[in-house]
């Protein structure tokens, strides 16, 4: 008997059917014009553009057009790239600009997917940004699809880290930009903190397609971008705490790795109030529980997470003296990201390397917050539906699965679990002798650093040859991702680091014509491509013969997604493919989630040494374990987000605020508003309403006016007169203060007065935001124990941020109106001594500089370095001693000692 829902399914399809159903007609209508654009020159392409772009700037709408701009753009593919885009890869296209995401399998081309709507949307002149998920990605896309935008007559730009000024500006003037979500958000951040609006770099949020859209979109938005600056020293407290930790035993504090917290118990409590007390860290007669205790408690606590939460080799990994974190969906190295709140510190002190001295934030946004920004976003990845109902609740953005150009012909065996990590890992390495011999290409997946590494060294002892793909390596990734695919070929990645490079059978042409080249650049590039083509076919034929790419992963992820995108990897385009899963019950999600039940079955089955239990039942109680830890990471996620929505709004409108003081070409009505709204909340708070005359505080008003109004007036001479009363008041200070403002005015040149307003307004606007968003942490960090009292945690958050905010805003008059207060042109001695302070610090910089050139240049010519070894030879490195890793390396190279030979591999 059906269900009523499997019913309506099966006569009506379901929802996904019915948008593939849709789009049909259009990808028809498509390949209609195919022949007329076929017949079309490459200027009549770009005249096409030309067309296209005045009948959308004149509000014709870009579903309209759609045909049209699809099959130019194909056909311009088609030229540039010899790449003629399947139906499904217009579908693709077709859903994208509708504002949806694109569920498209690996391999089926979804770099070129993009092309389509990017093309379509920039035809409005307002942009286009396509993001990726690395500077290499972004790079390597911008290079090969503007080959396309280019015959079609458009201009493509790329951003990335430490980019020229002018460049990264000129880049996001063109039609088509390219970019990682972290350089928008972060150029986002940077240009309201500027001062001109010819210095903004962003023109708008018009159209985004975002690649790798569950990576970015939901991995990557659990941590806000935080543009912060040094606070105050705090290493030695660091260090000192550092030293407590190891000395706690297992009694003293509670481990939560559901949730990831930590815990100290009423014992531990005590034993490090007694040794913070020895320490000096605690003064005596304190306790951890009173309030001057707050601050050492939290750094204690964050010690306590870094020894017991963070793993060196999975969470982070040390380079070049530095903590460096890890992605642990990606696997790569997240530089330049730093944990806030001490967390870093902490982790830096236990590793023993320089501590970086902590934060504060200047400038903060979530990813779902800035990419809602957009008037229309999309996306693209091979692994969403998992994640659909995050999608639509947070983005507004349905998901699409759209069909495979051919059928998969991939086959996924059901996991296969073990008692102990141990047993697994001798049934991977057998298992991939087994597939090595028949020369079939081995994928391993693993979750971690450490984990690829003693896989790699038990396969180093079987004498198999491999690749080890993980944040060590990252800069090979490309490299190494596209080698994977050869015959025989054995490569271990952590966390599938190396997504957007395919994975081709027999390798990838590209890459190998690309280093042919390199060894012989005298080569004819044709001839090479033609040899390169010939032995790349007979290579391929062989590995589909031996069974197309093994994915074969060593362990489940908490997230489907990732376990999805590693079995993307195999049966690329319909060709064939292998996928298995090797689990033990000691693996972090079965030991973390529950193990218990499936170990008394292992051991009323009497499993033997080495042998395995598989059942499609398994797999089911997995994906439902998974199901639930995504669930609870998606309240998480929200509950946060939840949190920085009130603060979105508040940074909205001051954002806003500042735009339009940048825009306005003179401020001294705004400045003037404020001005008088500070003298009426001063006449309120020293002549308070319903007081008589005698209850008036004016020689408290006489000296506020000084303080913060710069003006010195008869305040007690004018209450003393009959019949005055505190409008009067307002009335004369608002008179004497806009009189003394405009002899300010006319000393300084009204030009300058407007400007000299434009940069106080800025100013106090930045530094009052960044007081807010400092008080805003500490209220999030604390709000959360009103639980206790009853009370929703969110609700007393927005009251109080609300209450904070309007404060904020008083104080910004107040700041604004004392800064214009004290303002005063220069005398002619005060100018000349300014000009003698600036001309001789300008003369020591120099020397200092001068003094650092002639030191290198010593270094460079050969001197020998300090604590080298008599009879010092740059070629050799044991007379080098020990040389500073800041120093200049001995060898000769010019670089420093760390990032030549004593890099840290």
């Amino acid at each position: 008997m059906l269900g009523i829902g499997t019913l309506a399914k099966k006569v009506f399809g379901t929802p996904n059917d019915r948008k593939i159903k849709a789009a049909r007609p259009i990808v028809a209508k498509i390949n209609a014009l195919e022949e007329q654009f076929i017949a079309m020159s490459d200027d009549e392409l770009r005249a096409k553009t030309e067309e296209l772009s005045q009948r959308a700037i004149g509000g014709e709408s870009l579903d309209d057009i759609l045909p049209e701009a699809f099959a130019n753009c194909r056909e311009a593919a088609k030229r540039a790239l010899g790449l003629r885009a399947f139906d499904t890869q217009l579908m693709g296209g077709i859903f994208l600009h509708q504002g949806n995401i694109a569920e498209m399998k690996t391999g089926e081309g979804k770099t070129l997917v993009a092309t389509f709507p990017a093309y379509l949307n920039a035809l409005t002149r307002k942009g286009v940004h396509v993001v990726t998920v690395n500077d290499y990605l972004a790079k390597r896309d911008s290079e090969w699809m503007s080959k396309v935008y280019g015959l079609l007559g458009l201009t493509t730009g790329v951003i990335y880290p430490q980019q020229d000024s002018k460049e990264k500006y000129d880049a996001y003037r063109c039609d088509i930009t390219y970019a990682t979500n972290n350089e928008l958000g972060f150029d986002y951040l940077r240009d309201n903190m500027k001062s001109e609006l010819k210095e903004m770099f962003q023109r708008g949020h018009n159209f985004a397609i975002v690649d790798e859209v569950d990576s970015i979109l939901i991995d990557e938005a659990r941590t806000p971008l935080i543009i912060s600056g040094p606070a105050q020293d705090r290493s030695d407290l660091y260090t000192a705490i550092d030293q407590l930790i190891p000395q706690l035993n297992e009694d003293m504090f509670t481990v939560d790795e559901k949730l990831r917290q930590v815990t100290f118990t009423d014992e531990g409590n005590e034993y490090l109030e007694a040794k913070l007390h020895e320490a000096g860290l605690l003064p005596e007669g304190h306790t951890l529980y009173d309030p001057e205790s707050t601050t050492v408690v939290h750094h204690v606590n964050q010690g306590l997470r870094a020894h017991k939460l963070f793993t060196k080799d999975k969470d982070y990994i040390v380079r070049n003296d530095e903590v460096v974190l890890i992605d642990e969906f990606t696997g790569r190295m997240m530089a330049g990201r730093r944990l806030s709140e001490g967390l870093h510190q902490a982790i830096e002190a236990k590793e023993g390397v320089k501590i970086q001295p902590e934060n504060v934030t200047l400038a903060q946004v979530t990813f779902q917050n800035y990419f809602r920004l957009y008037n229309r976003l999309s996306g693209m990845t091979g692994t969403a539906i998992t994640e659909a109902e995050e999608f639509m609740e947070i983005y507004g953005l349905g998901v699409v699965e759209v069909p495979t150009n051919r059928p998969i012909a991939r086959v996924d065996e059901d996991d296969a679990v073990y008692r102990t990590v141990r047993e697994k890992f001798q049934a991977i390495v057998e298992t991939i002798k087994e597939a090595h011999a028949k020369g079939q290409p081995v994928l391993v997946g693993t979750t971690s650093i450490e984990k690829s590494e003693i896989l790699s060294q038990l396969l180093t002892q079987a004498g198999l040859q491999h690749n080890v793909l993980n944040a060590r390596h990252h800069e090979q990734e490309a490299e190494i991702v596209a080698d994977a695919g050869k015959l025989g070929a054995i490569t271990i990645a952590t966390n599938m680091a190396g997504r957007g490079t395919d994975i081709q059978l027999g390798g990838n042409v590209e890459m190998k014509v690309m280093q042919a080249l390199a060894e012989t650049p005298d080569a004819d590039p044709e001839q090479l491509r033609e040899k390169i083509e010939a032995q790349h076919a007979e290579e391929k034929k062989k590995v589909l013969d031996a069974g197309g790419l093994f994915v074969l992963a060593t362990e489940r992820h908490e997230s489907r997604r990732i376990d999805n995108q590693l079995r993307g990897r195999s049966g690329r385009q319909g060709d064939p493919g292998r996928s298995s899963f090797f689990l033990s019950l000691e693996d972090d999600l079965m030991r973390i989630f529950g193990s218990e039940r499936l170990e008394k079955v292992l051991q009323t089955l009497g499993m033997k040494e080495g042998e395995a239990i598989i059942h499609p039942w398994v797999n089911k109680s997995l994906e439902r374990a998974q199901a639930k830890v995504e669930g609870r990471n998606f309240d998480q996620r929200k509950n946060v987000l939840k949190f920085d929505d009130v603060m979105n709004e508040q940074r909205k409108l001051i954002f806003k605020q500042r735009m339009e003081i940048m825009e306005a070409q003179d401020l001294s009505e705004i400045a003037a508003d404020m001005r008088h709204q500070v003298i009426d909340d001063l006449v309120e708070e020293y002549m308070p309403p319903k007081t008589y005359a005698d209850q008036w505080d004016t020689d408290g008003l006489k000296q506020a006016c000084v303080e913060t109004l710069g003006i010195d007036v008869p305040v007690d001479a004018w209450a003393a007169e009959e019949g005055v009363d505190d409008d009067e008041i307002i009335e004369r200070l608002e008179k004497a203060s806009d009189e003394s403002m405009a002899q300010k005015a006319a000393a300084f040149g009204p030009e300058n007065m407007r400007l000299i307003e434009k940069q106080i307004l800025l100013q106090t606007i930045d530094t009052k935001w960044r007081e807010h968003l400092l008080t805003l942490e500490h209220l999030r960090s604390v709000v959360g124990f009103r639980g206790y009292a009853q009370r929703d945690p969110l609700n007393e958050y927005k009251n109080e941020a609300f209450a904070l905010f309007e404060s904020m805003l008083d104080g910004l008059r107040e700041d604004v109106t004392k800064n214009l207060g004290r303002v005063r042109p220069m005398t002619e001695e005060e100018q000349r001594a300014q000009i003698e302070l600036m001309q001789q610090q300008a003369l020591a910089q120099q020397a200092a500089l001068q003094r650092m050139a002639e030191e290198a240049q010593a270094k460079a010519e050969g001197a020998t370095p300090e604590g080298a070894k008599p009879g010092f030879d740059e070629a050799d490195p044991s007379t080098w001693g020990e040389p500073s890793r800041n120093d200049l390396c001995p060898c000769g190279s010019g670089k420093k000692f760390k990032h030549c030979h004593g890099q840290i591999l």
